[in-house]
């Protein structure tokens, strides 16, 4: 966390010393990076979330790893895209699932069905809401609102068959004729050099 502090304290004084920099040839922020700046200041993440910029100088465009403790999903890793469009806060980021994952509401192409993501996205919602959204279709996933069919069938009519599935598609291996890749205890590594900022403290390399 204090990396993420003095990162932006740092921002905010050069903002400062430069003062109008903007008249003399520099480049005004943007509402989107101001807002989103707010946003990355004020997170609280939960002790099972990481955020990963690949690029320092770049804050619409980040990774979120989320690393269930509890539910049918503990032990994975799953990492998930954020583009911040200039539209933002009127315009929800875009958003995406790059792992694999057998999940009601996430399809095989990593598309993610969360209602705040969509219909019910609001200004005054924060990347934080997506945050704790996301993490809760882990925790409680929806079988109601489905982009996985499949999976959201199996898991009305039979959990226990629903939880042998996810175990078997952490583990790496087919469920039914799709083919997943290992996911249990898997550490993302893209963006090396990066800034990564934890709930916690963060574990091993």
């Amino acid at each position: 966390m204090i990396k993420l502090f003095s990162l932006k304290q740092q921002k905010k004084d050069e903002e400062s010393a430069g003062g109008n920099r903007s008249g003399s040839g520099g480049k005004k922020a943007s509402a989107a990076q101001l807002r989103i700046q707010k946003d990355i200041n004020e997170l609280n993440l939960p002790k099972t979330c990481e955020i990963n910029f690949p690029d320092d100088d770049d804050l619409l465009n980040f990774r979120l790893i989320i690393s269930p403790d509890e539910g049918f999903y503990k032990g994975g890793k799953f990492v998930f895209s954020f583009k911040v469009g200039q539209g933002y806060p009127h315009d929800p980021p875009k958003v995406k699932c790059e792992t694999m994952v057998y999940h009601p509401n996430i399809d095989l192409e990593g598309n993610v069905c969360l209602n705040i993501l969509r219909e019910d996205w609001k200004p005054v919602l924060t990347i934080n809401s997506i945050i704790y959204g996301l993490q809760y279709l882990f925790l409680e996933p929806n079988p109601e609102d489905p982009l996985n069919k499949e999976a959201a069938e199996v898991l009305q009519t039979n959990r226990r068959l629903f939880e042998q599935n996810v175990h078997r598609s952490l583990r790496g291996g087919y469920v039914g004729a799709t083919y997943f890749e290992r996911g249990l205890f898997v550490f993302f590594i893209g963006g090396v050099g990066g800034l990564l900022w934890a709930g916690s403290q963060r574990g091993g390399a």
